[in-house]
């Protein structure tokens, strides 16, 4: 796949009109160490003509009502995460590539080595500080154009930065009014209670995994997905969704391919939208960080001896008990002890498989002005934390692409197989 990438110009996009200055404080999932990392992803459209003036403009203006995004994370005197409201804007990059997007089969199973390309190149900090969303528009010979977005995830979860992208898209369009206004709301939770200061010896950091995760894209029909649906339901007379046959196939294939010793401890885990189920629930529009790590854990050998069936059960299960664990969370009671492990804090290890439900974050509805994305491509983050990513076929196919950074080269072609013959 050769071809290249010329960046004709770099530049702050900074707010339409004058903002509101001053300091905003982070919600306690927003403060998450965890969460002090960047989000990175490309969106490719098979259409749009001078793209880049068009999504500058759109910028500008979604930075009026949006402009905490326009601003820049500090730290207050007790070392809490803060966004200092400066207006100094976003970081935007404008560029041309070589060759047509067809070409390049519209990025679809790119290698990863191309996307440093397509994603905004260094910018110049300030204080030391990134601003919060970064942006390259690459426009191509044919006419479409891929948006390589780096985005800052102590300020947004990937429903707001969507939410985001859409607002933004909707002021490409011309419109005087956006259908979503932003909520900021990040007091929903209130701090967990102090605790006890206790001489205690430094604890070390784990030991960093010695294996190296390979990519594997698996893609799923809806035909497919409609036959374990309807399997559930004549087995239990309930229904389940999309995500619940896929995620529960995913963990069992994974494995039954790296074949653990005999009955060793395994872990699911996945990223749990919270939003409705706070009492009150979030107002439309709120766009930080509110969800929680729903986490299952088996034995290895009940896991892959399991039917599909009673693996779906085991996540529905682990989902019925939401509600209460992040209302726990949010209180600071899993604390109470002192021991209290953290849910946000996971064992990263080989036997912990991460998978995340992108199909209904928005991205894919996010309209500049020549209809949808032909399909969005998350960038993985990490090479150690073994992860599935639930997400679309790309335009025109129906169906569900599983994007998958999540076992060692010695396992990738058997997991490969068992997923295609087993869904």
């Amino acid at each position: 796949m050769a071809f290249s990438v010329s960046r004709t110009s770099r530049g702050l996009v900074k707010p339409f009109e004058q903002t509101p200055s001053g300091t905003l404080d982070l919600s306690v999932i927003d403060r998450l160490f965890i969460l002090r990392c960047n989000a990175r992803t490309l969106h490719v459209f098979r259409h749009g003509p001078e793209a880049a003036r068009f999504i500058r403009e759109a910028l500008s203006k979604a930075l009026v009502p949006y402009y905490p995004l326009a601003g820049r994370l500090k730290e207050s005197s007790q070392g809490q995460l803060q966004i200092e409201c400066s207006g100094e804007g976003v970081w935007l990059v404008e560029a041309t590539a070589s060759c047509n997007l067809d070409s390049v089969n519209y990025f679809d199973n790119a290698e990863s080595e191309t996307y440093d390309e397509l994603l905004p190149d260094r910018n110049p900090e300030v204080d030391g500080t990134e601003p919060l969303v970064q942006m390259q528009v690459t426009q191509f010979g044919c006419g479409g154009f891929v948006i390589g977005l780096i985005f800052c995830h102590s300020i947004c979860d990937g429903l707001g930065a969507a939410q985001f992208l859409n607002a933004v898209g909707e002021l490409a369009r011309g419109v005087n009014h956006l259908s979503i206004l932003p909520v900021w709301r990040r007091d929903f939770s209130p701090p967990p209670p102090q605790q006890p200061t206790i001489a205690k010896l430094p604890i070390l950091p784990p030991p960093m995994p010695n294996y190296k995760l390979e990519h594997a894209n698996i893609d799923i029909p809806i035909h497919q997905i409609s036959h374990l649906k309807q399997q559930f339901l004549d087995s239990t007379g309930k229904i389940c969704s999309t995500f619940e046959v896929v995620a529960a196939t995913f963990w069992q294939q994974r494995t039954i391919a790296i074949n653990f010793k005999q009955n060793t401890e395994v872990k699911l885990v996945f990223f749990a939208n919270c939003r409705q189920i706070l009492n009150p629930p979030l107002p439309e529009g709120f766009y930080g960080n509110c969800f929680y790590p729903v986490t299952i854990t088996t034995l290895s050998d009940s896991l892959t001896q399991a039917s599909n069936v009673e693996v779906v059960k085991l996540i529905q299960e682990a989902k019925a008990k939401l509600p209460v664990e992040f209302e726990r969370y949010i209180k600071g009671e899993y604390l109470k002890d002192g021991d209290g492990e953290d849910p946000f804090a996971p064992p990263l290890i080989y036997t912990t498989s991460f998978i995340s439900e992108w199909g209904r974050l928005g991205f894919n509805e996010v309209d500049y002005g020549w209809g949808p994305p032909v399909h969005v491509v998350p960038i993985q983050g990490s090479s150690i934390i073994p992860v599935g990513i639930v997400g679309s076929l790309p335009l025109p196919e129906k169906g569900i692409r599983l994007m998958t950074w999540c076992v060692e080269e010695d396992h990738r072609q058997e997991f490969i197989d068992l997923m295609m013959t087993s869904i």
